[in-house]
């Protein structure tokens, strides 16, 4: 089979023949690529709908994150090997394709890390509201350590010595640090807000005279959002060094209130007052009964003190129980015919005898 002449004609050291075998593996390439493509999405999309493991969406984001100019120069730089072209060129080949390979590395790295911790997240969401605050901060310092090797990676292709580099950022990094040391103190007092977990989103927070429920927490600062309305803004290490009441961890709250009788009452009905008080806690169904007992001759009043739990954290729970059993008690008090005390005094005159 003779070639045709014109086919023979050179081109920057290759005859036209050679230059549309090296277009025809590029377009095969690329062909293949856009096919197989469509084939693996069909097959991770019905893999990830038939079956709950994460490997299958996390493969199906990676594959529609594939840039089409990383699969061009593939194709490009397999269609030149056919080619007959000066060793620097093939040098500058092989480097581009490198560093297109490690940006196509960190892309798909990103987005299966950024696909794991949202898998994760909805999963842990109902059992830990702290997942939000850790996964976030978590995904900002996976993908930050991810594209700092891809960066010096490239640079390091790029013929750079990154070693000189990396000692140099190290020393810059030192005096960087002394001068920003109030944000890095920040920064590092919500790493440990994340990983200790004094608190989470959702908390309710008394700090000092301030309270709040919490509503993020972030690098620098975390946020409440007070009864009143308004937004309170702490500094994270501001927050740390502080002491704090969170009510949010709070699994039953206890509640311990005084009640004072005349001094008229007889004794008698001062005895049956404890049980009085048992007896209206133990009605509500969501409290535990601790104690009740006559504790002191007060200024006015004969005075009980009685201490009971709330099986639960809610407030609004607490005040209607407490409602309740104080109800309760003022109903057996009024069939007992037991009077409450309030401030009062008693003035005793004798008169002076001729």
């Amino acid at each position: 089979m003779t070639i045709p002449e014109f086919l023979q004609n050179e081109i920057v050291g290759n005859t036209l023949l050679m230059w549309a075998i090296a277009l025809a593996i590029t377009v095969a390439i690329i062909f293949a690529a856009g096919v197989l493509r469509i084939l693996l999405r069909r097959l991770f999309t019905r893999l990830a709908t038939r079956t709950s493991a994460p490997l299958w969406s996390v493969l199906l984001a990676m594959l529609g994150r594939t840039k089409w100019l990383f699969v061009l120069i593939v194709a490009v730089f397999v269609g030149a090997l056919a080619l007959e072209l000066p060793e620097r060129t093939h040098k500058i080949g092989s480097t581009v394709v490198v560093l297109a390979l490690l940006i196509q590395a960190g892309l798909w790295g990103a987005i299966a890390l950024q696909v794991m911790i949202k898998q994760y997240h909805q999963r842990q969401l109902e059992k830990d509201p702290a997942s939000i605050t850790t996964l976030n901060l978590l995904s900002y310092i996976g993908r930050f350590i991810l594209w700092s090797i891809v960066l010096l990676l490239v640079l390091d292709n790029l013929g750079i010595n990154i070693t000189a580099l990396v000692a140099g950022l190290g020393v810059g990094g030192i005096a960087l640090a002394l001068a920003v040391q109030t944000i890095l103190s920040d920064l590092f007092a919500s790493l440990s807000i994340v990983l200790d977990k004094p608190f989470v989103v959702g908390d309710f927070l008394i700090v000092g005279d301030l309270l709040g429920t919490v509503e993020q927490v972030g690098l620098k600062t975390t946020r409440l959002r007070s009864l009143s309305g308004e937004q309170l803004v702490f500094a994270n290490a501001d927050l740390l060094n502080s002491r704090i009441r969170n009510y949010g961890r709070m699994f039953e709250r206890r509640v311990e209130f005084k009640i004072g009788v005349t001094y008229q009452t007889p004794r008698d009905k001062l005895a049956e007052i404890p049980g009085i008080i048992r007896e209206a806690v133990e009605r509500e169904d969501t409290t535990r009964f601790d104690r009740s007992h006559f504790f002191e001759y007060g200024d006015s009043a004969l005075v009980f003190v009685s201490v009971y739990f709330v099986l639960g954290p809610d407030y609004n729970q607490y005040m209607d129980i407490q409602q309740a059993i104080n109800l309760r008690i003022h109903e057996r008090f009024e069939q007992e015919g037991i009077e409450f005390a309030y401030p009062t005094q008693t003035v005793f005159v004798q008169q002076a005898t001729q």
